[in-house]
Formats: C-alpha cells, sequence, structure tokens
C-alpha cells in the first residue's frame, strides 16, 4: 500500500513532464533550427495561397496596360485575387464573397454603396424566398415524399443507378422548362437530397454511394440549365434575346414561344442525353447497384410511403403555396403577343417579388396542429445559407464591376476578329467566346453585353445577325464550370455533396459538347427555324 502514492505521483509527474522543462536534459535547439520551424510554420500552403491573391492583384496593377480606363485594369486584378482565393479556398469562401465590399471602394471601382446594393437584387430575393419555401417542404417531410414516389418510379429492380439518375435529370430538366432555371433548381435540389439523405454519411458512405451521390446533385444543376433552353420561359436569357432581336429589327417576325421551341427543344435534348452519358461515365461506377440496393429495396421503399401516411392539411398548404408560386414564375412574363401579369405592375414585380411574397404566406397561414400555429415560424429559417447569399452577391458585385469599370469594353473590342471567321466557324466562335465570358459575369450580363456586339459584327460580315445572336445567347447558358457562373450551380454547392473539382470536371466535357452540338445545328435546322439563310440583303436595308 505504501507504493501507491509513489505510483500515483510520479504519474502525475508524467502527465505534467510535456508542459514543463526538464532541467535534467535540457534541449538546445540550434537558431538556424528554430528559423527553419518558425519559416515552416509561416510557409504552409494555405498561407501561400492567402499571399498568391493580393500579389496576382498587384502583378497586374504594375505590370498590365489596358487601352481604357485606370479603372478597367483595377477591375482585372481585382477579379484575380477573388477568383484565386474562391478557387483555393484559402480563405472561406463567405469571406472571399465578402471582399468586393472593401475592393470596389479601394481600388475606385465603385462606391460603397453602390458595391452592397448588389448583394440584395431580385434574383437575391428570388433565392432567400424560394429557400424559406424549401425549408417549408423539408421541415414537413414532403421532399420526402416526392422523392420516394421518384425512387419507385425510375430505380428499377433491382436496381439501376443510371436510370434512376436519368429519372432525377428529366424530372428537374422537364420543371425547367416551364419556369425560371434557378428556380426548378431550388425546387428539385430539396427532392434529390430527400433521396440522398438515405444513404449514410461521412466514413461508412462507401466510395460508389459518394460518386452518386455527387451525380444527383450534379445532375439537378446542370439539368435545370439544359431544359431551361427549350422554352422562352426557361431562362432569362432566351427573353433578353426575343427583345433585342425585336428591337433592333422591329420590321422583322418577332420570336416566338413555338418558333425558339422548334429549335430550343432538340438542341436542348441532345445536350441532355449528353449530361447523362457524362455523369455515367464519370460517377456510375462498377458495383454501384450492389452499394445502393441496399438502400433503395422497392419493397421497403412501398412501406416507406405507406407508413407516411396521407398528406396533412400543412402539406397540402405549402404544396399549394409552392405550386401557386410556380404558376405566378411562369405567367408574369411570356411573350410580346402574351405580357403576361406582371404587365398589370408596369414591369416593377419580379420573381423575387413573387417569392418573398409566397414566403410571407407561410408565417401567416395556421397549419392545425397547434393553436395560433403557422405554417413556418422563424425559428424554422435558422438554416438559411447567408453563405451563399454572400456568395451570389458577390457575383453580381462582379458583373457590375465589368461593366462599370470599363472592362466590358475592352473585352467587347476583343471580339471584332470574329468579322474574319470563316461562315461554318461562325457559331462555335461566337459559342466559345459567351460562354468562357459567362463563368465570370451573369448569364444575363453576358447576353447583354455580347449580343448588340454581335449585332454589329453581322452587320459588317453582311451575314443574318441571328446566326450570330443565337449562339451568342446560349453560349451564355453554358456556365458549367464555377458555382458563381449562375445562381443554380450556387444551390447545389450548398448541399455540400460537391466540390468545384466536380463542376470543372463534369463541365468542361459539357460545355464541349454543347458548342459542338450548336455548331451542328445552328447552320442546319437554325437556317430551317429562324431562315438565316435567306434575305440577308433585305433585313440589313430594314
Amino acid at each position: 500500500m505504501a507504493n501507491i502514492p509513489i505510483t500515483v505521483d510520479h504519474h502525475h509527474d508524467d502527465l505534467k513532464s510535456p508542459l514543463l522543462p526538464v532541467s535534467d536534459h535540457p534541449i538546445e535547439r540550434p537558431e538556424s533550427i528554430q528559423q527553419q520551424s518558425f519559416l515552416r510554420s509561416i510557409l504552409t500552403p494555405n498561407n501561400v495561397f492567402i499571399l498568391l491573391g493580393p500579389l496576382l492583384c498587384l502583378v497586374i496593377c504594375l505590370c498590365v496596360k489596358l487601352e481604357g480606363p485606370t479603372s478597367s485594369r483595377n477591375m482585372l486584378a481585382v477579379m484575380a485575387w477573388v477568383f484565386e482565393w474562391w478557387m483555393t479556398e484559402a480563405v472561406p469562401m463567405p469571406i472571399t464573397s465578402m471582399a468586393p465590399l472593401f475592393l470596389f471602394p479601394l481600388f475606385g471601382i465603385a462606391s460603397a454603396d453602390d458595391v452592397a446594393h448588389s448583394y440584395m437584387d431580385d434574383v437575391i430575393a428570388l433565392v432567400l424566398g424560394s429557400f424559406v419555401l424549401a425549408l417549408a417542404v423539408e421541415h414537413y417531410n414532403i421532399h420526402r415524399r416526392l422523392a420516394l414516389n421518384i425512387t419507385l418510379l425510375f430505380c428499377g429492380d433491382p436496381v439501376k443507378p443510371p436510370l434512376l439518375l436519368l429519372g432525377i435529370c428529366a424530372t428537374t430538366a422537364f420543371v425547367s422548362m416551364w419556369m425560371h432555371n434557378v428556380a426548378a433548381a431550388l425546387l428539385m435540389m430539396p427532392v434529390a437530397t430527400g433521396i440522398l439523405q438515405r444513404f449514410p454519411v461521412g466514413p461508412a458512405q462507401s466510395d460508389q454511394v459518394n460518386k452518386f451521390c455527387r451525380a444527383v446533385v450534379l445532375g439537378v444543376i446542370y439539368g435545370a440549365a439544359v431544359g431551361g433552353m427549350s422554352t422562352l420561359t426557361g431562362t432569362g436569357v432566351n427573353l433578353i434575346l426575343v427583345g433585342m432581336w425585336k428591337s433592333y429589327f422591329p420590321e422583322e417576325n418577332p420570336i416566338s414561344f413555338n418558333t425558339w421551341f422548334f429549335f430550343g427543344f432538340p438542341l436542348a435534348v441532345l445536350i441532355f442525353f449528353a449530361l447523362w452519358g457524362i455523369l455515367c461515365c464519370l460517377y456510375i461506377k462498377r458495383g454501384s447497384a450492389q452499394a445502393l440496393s441496399a438502400y433503395l429495396d422497392k419493397a421497403h421503399l412501398k412501406r416507406e410511403l405507406q407508413v407516411l401516411g396521407p398528406m396533412s392539411f400543412a402539406e397540402k398548404m405549402v404544396l399549394s403555396v409552392f405550386s401557386m408560386l410556380v404558376v405566378l414564375w411562369m405567367t408574369r412574363s411570356l411573350t410580346d403577343d402574351i405580357p403576361g401579369w406582371g404587365a398589370l405592375f408596369k414591369g416593377r414585380a419580379g420573381d423575387g417579388t413573387v417569392s418573398v411574397m409566397m414566403a410571407t404566406l407561410l408565417f401567416i397561414i395556421p397549419n392545425k396542429k397547434q393553436p395560433g400555429e403557422k405554417l413556418m415560424d422563424w425559428n424554422k429559417c435558422k438554416k438559411l445559407p447567408w453563405n451563399i447569399i454572400l456568395l451570389l452577391g458577390a457575383g453580381f458585385a462582379i458583373a457590375d464591376g465589368v461593366r462599370t469599370s470599363g472592362l466590358a469594353d475592352i473585352l467587347s473590342k476583343a471580339l471584332d476578329f470574329l468579322e474574319e471567321t470563316p461562315y461554318l466557324a461562325i457559331a462555335p466562335a461566337v459559342c466559345l467566346i459567351s460562354s468562357i465570358i459567362t463563368e465570370f459575369t451573369s448569364n444575363n450580363a453576358t447576353t447583354t453585353l455580347v449580343v448588340p456586339l454581335l449585332i454589329q459584327i453581322a452587320k459588317s460580315m453582311h451575314v443574318h445577325p441571328l446566326l450570330l445572336m443565337v449562339p451568342g445567347a446560349i453560349g451564355a447558358q453554358f456556365s458549367f464550370l464555377l458555382p458563381t457562373g449562375t445562381p443554380s450551380n450556387i444551390v447545389g454547392f450548398a448541399t455540400g455533396h460537391i466540390e468545384m473539382s466536380d463542376m470543372i470536371k463534369t463541365g468542361l466535357p459539357l460545355k464541349i459538347v454543347g458548342i459542338a452540338v450548336l455548331s451542328l445545328l445552328m447552320p442546319s435546322l437554325g437556317a430551317y427555324v429562324f431562315g438565316t439563310d435567306k434575305q440577308i440583303q433585305l433585313l440589313w436595308k430594314s
């Protein structure tokens, strides 16, 4: 027993010893070793990437000369800084997204107030309202019910991962044909993640399951983009193109809903199947069916659907509000012949107006579960992804900065070489340039920037303007590489299932396929639908 205190004291000393200097055997570290240790602690990869951003900015400011105002060069430098931090994630992405708030005023690009306005516009209001609705769908497990039905319809027996992926992508693309592609992504992402919630997470998740989860999220965001190309209501880019055509050529027949559909739908179908094939090749690996079958047994899925029982009043009301939102989105602005309900408010109401209005109803309508309890309360909204809002705001701020700084004019002048482009190479060249610019500015901003210039180039080349306008507008929708390319990408990025490398790995071949398909269809089907091979001289005289 006498040995016990000694053992405890010795153990106690051992616990303390790493925190105290050992006097019996002092370790003297040479000064050179201490300096090396200090340098290693400073020169970590993360710190190097942090310093690389401002360093790139400094090099551009000192070495690059642009034919334009100084603000255009500064804008290019700031873009290099921000995009380097985004690509490397050296600084957390939401913090990087706030960098324009101090970089733009310091570099003389825009005032603090102007930059701040970019962080809250109609599209961001649309995303905010839609996220509140998505949270309501998630809270009442509606996404689980929809996910079970879609999975039952497409999973196959035994499970066929490519078929299930096709079903999810096709559903998203179809929804996106009749509403804005951002709204379609916001509507379908909770359904997709409802399917993915069936799988384990963390170390327990197999590689096959992990890759399938990535494929599903990528399928939703790219399926929404591809589906939106089919119709005039699918994306704002198509409406901008139609509006510019009527503005510049009022005596010509306007591009109707049906005219666009005859060209846009075949284009979207070909790109869609290319998307599905790319995702299957990259993410559906051998053994995926066995890995997924453990969680997607049809009999078990049917039992789970029965357990959910009939829809409650709250579920029906949330779905009704969502349905009303979809209808209002689809009918706000249709065509020139049928202006939609937005004309009643002289164009002042936007998609964000409707989104927030419908979200507000959720805080007014009772859920009939507890007295006085509404469908939603603010505590349920604490999961709103404000980091995504900041990322989206940064994208709009950069788009405005490119335009106001004069950098947009310099980019426009760089397209003058298209006047020397051979006839058959016009569509791929225009589409490629537009698809590159759209990665750094919004789709709508790219179209607004590029299309008027293409009209002037078409005039000097004496070719039909739609031969350049259509590839320019469609190329602006090929924003497949970066999360900031379009809000749809950000919706997928917010799930945490995908990384930037996934978007580049999938988006690059998809962009190449899209340009190739457009290059084939524009001189053939486009000539038939738009009449690009007729009445060129008469058109320019008008």
